[in-house]
């Protein structure tokens, strides 16, 4: 290897300047501040515009007809995408809004009234097994509002759902087909309560969704508005979703859409661009009669609907606040299934004649917000582009751009440095190097292949719905994803090999040498990162732990009251930690668990290690009931809201070598 030459050396001192740089923006400047975040965005941009013109006019060569010339201006043009994408994301950013405050006035009035607008709940379900669905139909019922109806929407018809409605006292309906998947139904909910006795409001629930009991007092208010047609509120989840969980990272990494959700949609609202997600929001009854109730031409019916009410003038307003926790989708193929359909329908949004680029009535704004959101999925088959550039040069001799590790180090790192800096400042530390970049790469290939399928065909292709709940107690290797990253860790190991090693390795390595060496060998450990998520561990328990603080006592069969403190608390399991340590409590052996505030709840010892026991608990099933409106009717931090880098290189070091 030929040594860092003096313009090598000066050239990371300006690097290491603007690292220094960035921290102390971090550090000076506060993301709620408009001015702060036109400051560190606006200096990110001016870093990501130097670097994309010297990739432009230094680093592609005059065009001669063949492989190598077509290959770095296709490279360049997705990388164009992701570009632009970045500094449409850094504009959107420059604004935020909160309506908290709206929301407290609103309800404040609105209860000194007694004056709240009757809500019909539509829980949309389609074959989830009930232990997925009950949470959402146990809360629905546990809603602290006076005038609410519930009505569950069956697209499976279903007879014992039918009967366990009857039995909660809750309404059931149905259609005779699956005609236009999640919107039909809807409709057909719309269409069956129509009447002198509808509600003017409809909050609408996915199966797996389980609302707070205060989710409808914090957001009739905001109805008052005439414009607002949609009032949506954030997705957050009460179990780790396969990344985190595979990667052992579920306490110190967020999942993907914290930033969706935290970050751009509030940004977004602030240009009366928000959109509705799908669950977890309330529409208003008559704005939906208006356009011909929920549209059901592109399988996002959510972004459709949003979309549609713009061009009649109506806003979907977000309220930024913690209201419901649903399940996350627990495997790998539902994970990506679920991303892939996500894309498919803005794509198919974006096609509709009637849409945001070729229908009437839309702002230029409102346009541009949706060409950012196709952007995000045209992202993704650049990181596909980005691990295979390295083995093209080993192998076949051409690089994606011609330029070496000094100019690299001088154009592109200064740009990588500020927008991971301003990223998670921005985002408030929801952002984390390596995870991020592997969180994008799981779902690339898929979403890669369905932009492609959308080329000769964006419609007609069925609604796939993502599977819930399931036996997930054992490990899983998902062999088609392992066989593509681990080609594409193969790849790129095998082109260091072949870059060191082989017939034509170089005897001293020019600076382009460098530069692909290094890019190589991130790209096999980033691909490597994706294997290990590929080895699904199982999720042992049967119902997710939630974290509690909760003071009892530990009945032995004796009559023994022994005092514990309940960290963590399912209606199936409870992990416990007595004040002093009781050997004669082995495994099987039969306990009553005191709670405070709740009745006395019997089980036995599954599991026992010094102080500290899991109580496998068996609740009759009026009590267990109970204990799931307990658990899931006001937000828990199960999950972190932010992210933690040495937490989440911790669990993925552990995860590496074996220790599960």
């Amino acid at each position: 290897m030929v040594d860092a030459s003096p313009d090598a050396a000066t050239v990371l001192m300006t690097d290491l300047g603007v690292l220094c740089g960035c921290i102390a923006l971090s550090k000076l400047l506060d993301p709620v501040r408009a001015v702060d975040r036109a400051i560190f965005g606006g200096l990110t941009a001016i870093l990501i515009v130097a670097y994309t013109a010297w990739r432009l006019f230094d680093t592609i060569p005059g065009f001669e007809f063949g492989f190598g010339a077509i290959w770095q201006r296709f490279y360049f043009v997705f990388e164009a995408i992701a570009i632009l994408y970045t500094l449409m994301s850094i504009v959107i950013l420059l604004r935020h809004t909160d309506h908290s405050a709206t929301a407290d006035v609103a309800e404040a009035e609105i209860d000194a009234a007694n004056s709240w607008p009757p809500v019909d709940v539509f829980i949309c379900t389609y074959n989830e097994p009930v232990d997925v669905l009950e949470k959402s139909v146990l809360l629905s019922r546990a809603l602290d509002y006076p005038d609410v109806r519930i009505w569950v929407l069956d697209d499976t018809r279903r007879p014992w759902l039918r009967e366990y409605c009857n039995e909660l006292g809750v309404n059931y309906l149905t259609r005779s087909s699956n005609e236009w998947a999640k919107a039909g139904n809807l409709n057909n909910g719309l269409r069956l309560t129509a009447g002198p006795q509808a509600a003017p409001l409809i909050l609408v629930l996915d199966a797996d969704f389980a609302p707070h009991s205060n989710l409808l007092k914090r957001t009739v208010g905001l109805f008052r508005d005439p414009k607002i047609a949609v009032v949506q509120t954030p997705q957050l989840y009460f179990n780790a979703d396969p990344i985190q969980h595979n990667l052992m990272a579920s306490k110190a990494w967020i999942d993907d859409q914290r930033i969706f959700f935290d970050v751009f949609q509030p940004a977004k609202d602030a240009w009366g661009a928000a959109f509705c997600v799908g669950t977890t929001f309330l529409v208003r009854r008559d704005r939906l009669n208006e356009i011909g109730g929920f549209p059901h031409e592109a399988v996002s019916e959510d972004i459709n609907l949003t979309y549609t009410m713009m061009s009649h003038g109506y806003v979907t307003r977000w309220l930024n606040e913690r209201l419901s926790v649903g399940l996350a989708a627990e495997g790998l193929p539902e994970y990506i299934t679920q991303r892939a359909r996500w894309c498919l329908g803005t794509i198919q949004v974006a096609l509709l004649r009637n849409g945001p680029f070729r229908g009437a009535n839309f702002t230029m704004v409102q346009r541009l917000h949706y060409l950012h959101g196709v952007l995000n999925w045209l992202c993704k088959p650049f990181i596909v582009l980005m691990l295979l550039a390295p083995a093209v040069y080993w192998f076949f001799g051409i690089p994606a751009f011609e330029a070496d590790y000094v100019d690299f180090l001088g154009h592109a790192v200064p740009a990588l440095l500020a927008f991971y800096a301003y990223s998670g400042w921005v985002s408030r530390r929801r952002t984390l190097p390596i995870f991020m970049e592997v969180t994008h790469m799981v779902t690339a290939v898929a979403v890669t292949w369905t932009l492609i399928t959308c080329l000769y065909r964006p419609f007609g292709r069925p609604f796939k719905v993502t599977d819930k709940g399931g036996d997930r107690s054992r490990t899983i290797v998902r062999w088609d994803m392992l066989r593509i990253f681990g080609g594409l860790c193969a790849v790129s190991v095998g082109a260091i090999i072949w870059a060191l090693i082989g017939p034509n390795a170089p005897t001293e390595a020019t600076p382009v040498d460098i530069l692909n060496l290094v890019w190589a060998g991130i790209s096999a450990l980033l691909a490597g990162v994706a294997c290990i998520v590929c080895f699904e561990k199982p999720r042992l328990h049967r119902e997710e732990l939630f974290q509690t603080d909760h003071v009892g006592q530990l009945r032995t069969e004796t009559g023994l009251l022994l005092p514990c403190s309940v960290h963590r608390l399912s209606t199936v399991d409870a992990s416990l930690s007595l004040a002093q340590e009781h050997r004669d409590l082995t495994i099987g052996t039969a306990v009553d668990l005191v709670l405070d505030g709740l009745q006395t709840v019997g089980g036995h010892v599954s599991f026992s290690r010094g102080r500290d026991l899991l109580v496998s608990l068996s609740l009759p099933e009026a009590q267990r009931r109970d204990m799931v409106v307990a658990l899931y009717r006001s937000p828990n931090d199960n999950l972190p809201l932010q992210a933690d880098m040495g937490k989440a290189l911790a669990g993925l070091l552990r995860r590496s070598i074996g220790r599960d």
